[in-house]
């Protein structure tokens, strides 16, 4: 099992040109993090992690935090892993 890659429930929504935007996610413990913006969606893969897909950058409480969507599934990378 990855201790660096936490799989969470998130929030989102798709734009009328097709987008997928997430608007929170949910933590492990149930705490919901608001997205106050995305501010990059690209193609990239998980160092830390491991795995690949759309990489969002998203400003979460004045702190950029990575996103992913991999396949069907959305997972962040563990900041204390």
């Amino acid at each position: 099992m990855n201790e660096a890659k936490v799989y969470v429930d998130v929030d989102a929504h798709f734009t009328k040109d097709g987008e997928l935007i997430p608007r929170a996610l949910f933590w492990e413990d149930g705490r919901r993090y608001e997205i106050d913006k995305v501010t990059q969606i690209a193609r990239r893969a998980s160092l830390k992690a491991g795995g690949a897909g759309m990489r969002y950058t998203c400003m979460i409480g004045g702190q950029q935090s990575y996103l992913f969507y991999e396949v069907d599934k959305w997972f962040v990378e563990r900041k204390d892993a």
